[in-house]
C-alpha cells in the first residue's frame, strides 16, 4: 500500500504532473469533438453529391455534378487508402508548416479523415431511404437540396446513427497519434509521466481507463438517443 501510494504521489503529485494528464484528455476531446463536427459536415455535402450523381437520369449529361463526383470519388480514395498517421504527418510538416497550432492541424486532418467515412456512412443511409419519399418530395414541388434536408436526411441519420457512434469512438481513439507532432494529448501525457518518473503502470493504466470511461459514456448517451427516435417512430 505504501508502495502504491509513493508510486502515485511520484507519477501525478510531484510537480503537478497530473496536469499532463488533465490538459491531454481537454484537448483530445476538443479534438475528437470539433473533427467530427468537420467530418459530419463533409460527410453530407459529399454523400449528397455522389448520391445526386448516381440517381441522375443517364440520358441527362451534367458536367459539373459528374466532376464534383469524381472529385469526391478520389479524396474518399485518398482518405481511405492512407492511414491516419501519415495524413497528420503530412498535414504538420508539409501542408501547414507555418501553423503556429498544433491543436488546428490535429482538426483539420481528423475532420477530413473522419469526412471521408462518414460520407460513405452517410450514403448508405441515403440509399436506405425509399426512393419514392425522394420522388415525392420533387412532384410537392421541392427543390432536390430541400427534398434531402426535410425528408431523406432525418431518416437517413436514424439509418446511420449506430455506425456514426462508432466513428465517434474510433475517432476519439485515433486522436492517440497527436503525439507524432508533439501535441499533448490523453495518451501523450500519460507517456511523458512514464518518461519522467520512468513507472509505466500507474500513468498508462490511468490513460486506458480515462479512454474507456469516455467510450462508455458516448455509448449509454448514444443508447439513449437511438430509445427516443425509436419512440417518435412508434408515435
Amino acid at each position: 500500500m505504501n508502495d502504491f501510494k509513493s508510486k502515485f504521489t511520484q507519477d501525478f503529485i510531484e510537480d503537478g504532473r497530473w496536469h499532463f494528464i488533465t490538459d491531454g484528455l481537454i484537448n483530445t476531446i476538443i479534438i475528437t469533438i470539433l473533427a467530427l463536427l468537420m467530418g459530419v459536415l463533409i460527410g453530407v455535402i459529399v454523400s449528397i453529391i455522389r448520391c445526386a450523381h448516381d440517381q441522375k437520369d443517364e440520358k441527362v449529361r451534367n458536367i459539373p455534378l459528374s466532376i464534383a463526383n469524381a472529385i469526391c470519388k478520389i479524396y474518399i480514395a485518398i482518405i481511405r487508402g492512407t492511414p491516419a498517421l501519415v495524413q497528420l504527418l503530412i498535414m504538420y510538416f508539409i501542408i501547414m508548416v507555418s501553423a503556429k497550432s498544433k491543436l488546428l492541424v490535429a482538426v483539420l486532418t481528423f475532420g477530413i479523415n473522419s469526412g471521408a467515412y462518414v460520407a460513405e456512412l452517410f450514403r448508405g443511409g441515403i440509399m436506405s431511404v425509399d426512393a419514392g419519399q425522394l420522388e415525392a418530395g420533387r412532384s410537392l414541388g421541392m427543390s432536390y437540396v430541400l427534398t434531402m434536408r426535410k425528408v431523406v436526411l432525418p431518416q437517413a441519420f436514424k439509418a446511420s446513427l449506430p455506425a456514426l457512434i462508432n466513428e465517434f469512438i474510433a475517432l476519439l481513439k485515433e486522436t492517440s497519434i497527436c503525439g507524432y507532432i508533439g501535441l499533448n494529448e490523453l495518451t501523450r501525457g500519460g507517456d511523458i509521466i512514464r518518461g519522467t518518473t520512468y513507472d509505466a503502470m500507474l500513468p498508462l493504466l490511468t490513460v486506458a481507463i480515462i479512454y474507456f470511461i469516455l467510450v462508455m459514456i458516448i455509448s449509454y448517451l448514444a443508447s439513449l438517443v437511438e430509445r427516443r427516435l425509436r419512440r417518435s417512430d412508434k408515435r
